[in-house]
């Protein structure tokens, strides 16, 4: 390649053919927009897949056209036009045989034309009492031969979709030979037996009947096994008369020879071997076209392969993946460009967990730790730039909040660390690092060992209960998002900044529970009645009591008043509220007063009991009532949590 010269540059001819099919990051944060919204997660999730992420196609649009597709399908004729154009090459034979007939002056003639008036008035039963007719009309017979001809053609060419050049040479035989192979070898393969070997014979013998060229035998099964049972489908699709007329005439068609049972018994193989398709269901099909045999079971066949298809793309089966679906049929079935489009929501899917940004349980996909935290960044995020808005000036929210005196000593930087950084000592260690290493030269550059803090006469610490209410009509009255959103900024902002805090979420409704970020972010409304607030501060004390040189922080998020309790381990609801309700919520109002923990209320809405209520428990507690409305709730509750930290003691 001498004298060649090369330039690289970026890429600038449409789309970067190399780039991902979406973007994994912006679908996790369209995921944690809506939640944060208070959709559900696992509708979330789902949706992300169903409708697909941002300017992408999903599965419900896959699904649309597949139901267009089937109702197409359903209009495209009726299914008995074998019987029908039966009836017309009958009819034209009759009456060709009469002309005939009718220039003839014998007593065979007019013996043939009292059997010809006294045929039954039933197509099949017709064709069969004419079959040991001796024909005048060289046309009659060739009409009649027609039927039964094309009705066995459209059969076996229905079954076997390479048989055409056979059956126009008129050998049967080797369909027959064909087919008795054919059960020999799905019998061999029904008793578990290694057929590898013997599909490949199969193939190397009777391949040409097989365009569809199947890699191995169960390929093979699933191709004949969907146009069998498209055939029993068409049979169940009919009325009875039309079924009995159909059969006898399938079976005038076959004749006698090994043919009809072969097939038969082809049809029980596959039946066993794929049960779990279609066979005995049948379709309304309707349209101003009669439908031969062959188009019929093909129209029958299309409208299971889409309803297949239908299931799939619904991912309704537990434990469904996008790896379930047949892209392949989806392909053949919507064409290339839906087929692409499920590669790359299995590419997102498969991407997503390749990351580590979803994990999948026995319910479906759900928030992975890693997507939680960063769930909880955005949450945070968007609580800060309220803070800073609307409440500028009034504290720095990246103080650390530290407490205590100084008292001269410093130590080694660690992570969580809140004391005030020491910046003599810190540069000081970082010039003798490097005098050591022999560089003396300037700028002093720092590196993570060289920090140390200040240290102060006590460093804080603070246990923190947030309770929300996750009774209905926070979610009927659009406050279930702005509690998701506090309580993930909440957890973030104490796991990244205050690491040596303690919060617990505690989650009420009828019953109270510790809730972890993810079960919080997938908490999902309920009809269930009941706002158990004494349930909640009795889990908050015992997180409080875990640690008792703490500083004990207590909040409460709700919209309603107490309505329900614990009795024997079991939630009593009622409203208005019973008077063991308000004493037992009292009573743990009052064992968090003792062991000093000041409860803070975030009032939601302008109920009166519930105002009333907390008038009384801040009088009684000595803590602060709040009454953001919805959209403000996770600035005040952050605000009050980095107040209350820094000890009120």
């Amino acid at each position: 390649m001498a004298g060649h010269r090369f330039r690289y540059g970026a890429w600038r001819d449409g789309p970067d053919p190399l780039a991902p099919p979406y973007d994994v990051r912006a679908a996790v944060d369209e995921v944690g927009e809506r939640v944060l919204a208070g959709d559900s997660l696992r509708d979330v999730l789902r949706d992300l897949l169903r409708q697909g992420p941002r300017q992408g196609r999903g599965l419900d649009e896959l699904r649309a056209r597949a139901r267009r597709m089937r109702r197409d399908a359903l209009r495209r004729g009726n299914l008995d036009g074998a019987v029908t154009r039966a009836q017309q090459l009958l009819d034209q034979a009759i009456a060709a045989e009469r002309d005939e007939l009718g220039r003839r002056d014998d007593m065979d003639a007019r013996f043939n034309e009292a059997v010809l008036d006294n045929l039954p008035r039933s197509t099949s039963r017709a064709v069969e009492e004419l079959s040991e007719y001796d024909w005048a009309s060289d046309e009659a017979r060739g009409l009649y031969q027609q039927i039964l001809d094309g009705l066995r053609r459209e059969v076996v060419e229905q079954r076997f979709a390479g048989m055409k050049q056979a059956l126009e040479n008129g050998d049967f035989s080797g369909v027959s030979e064909m087919v008795s192979d054919l059960n020999a070898l799905l019998q061999k393969h029904a008793r578990g037996e290694d057929t590898q070997d013997a599909f490949q014979r199969f193939m190397d013998k009777h391949g040409q009947f097989f365009p569809e060229n199947p890699q191995n035998i169960e390929e093979l099964i699933d191709s004949l096994a969907r146009r069998a049972a498209a055939a029993e489908r068409l049979m169940r699709s009919l009325s009875p008369q039309q079924q009995e007329e159909l059969s006898r005439l399938m079976e005038q068609a076959l004749g006698e020879g090994p043919l009809r049972g072969q097939l038969a018994e082809l049809t029980d193989n596959l039946r066993a071997l794929r049960p779990q398709l279609n066979w005995g269901r049948g379709e309304r099909v309707r349209g101003p076209n009669d439908l031969g045999y062959g188009e019929a079971a093909g129209a029958l066949g299309e409208i299971g392969d889409l309803d297949e298809l239908l299931d799939q793309l619904g991912q309704e089966h537990p434990g469904a993946t996008l790896d379930d679906i047949d892209v392949e049929m989806v392909e053949r079935q919507l064409g290339r460009s839906a087929a692409d489009d499920v590669r790359r929501l299995r590419d997102l899917e498969r991407e997503l967990s390749r990351q580590g940004w979803v994990t999948r349980d026995e319910e479906g996909l759900t928030l992975s730790p890693k997507a939680l935290r960063r769930l909880g960044r955005t949450a945070l995020a968007q609580v800060f730039d309220e803070l800073k808005s609307k409440r500028q000036g009034q504290h720095d929210l990246r103080d650390a909040g530290a407490a205590g005196d100084l008292i001269g000593s410093s130590r080694r930087w660690e992570f969580g660390d809140e004391q005030p950084l020491d910046v003599v000592r810190t540069i000081g260690n970082a010039v003798r690092r490097r005098a050591g290493s022999g560089v003396s030269t300037l700028p002093v550059r720092l590196a993570p060992d060289d920090f140390e803090v200040a240290e102060t006469e006590r460093r804080a610490s603070a246990a923190v209960a947030l309770c929300v209410d996750l009774s209905y009509s926070m979610f009927a009255d659009g406050r279930w998002g702005p509690m998701k959103q506090t309580a993930l900024a909440l957890s973030h902002l104490v796991a990244t900044q205050f690491p040596q805090d303690s919060l617990q979420i505690i989650g009420f409704g009828l019953h109270a529970s510790v809730l972890s970020q993810g079960q919080l972010a997938a908490t999902d409304p309920t009809m269930e009645k009941g706002t158990n607030l004494q349930h909640a501060l009795n889990l908050a004390g015992r997180h409080l009591r875990r640690h008792p040189g703490s500083e004990p922080v207590v909040m409460i998020v709700t919209d309603g008043e107490p309505t329900a309790h614990l009795e024997n381990g079991e939630g009593v609801f009622w409203w208005p509220p019973l008077p063991e309700t308000v004493r037992a919520t009292v009573q743990e109002v009052d064992h968090l007063t003792k062991f000093g923990a000041t409860l803070n209320f975030f009032m939601l809405g302008e109920d009166p009991g519930l105002q009333r209520f907390v008038a009384k428990v801040a009088e009684r507690n000595g803590g602060r009532v709040f009454s953001p409305d919805a959209d403000e709730l996770g600035r005040y509750v952050v605000d009050d949590y980095v107040r209350a930290r820094r000890g009120r003691r």
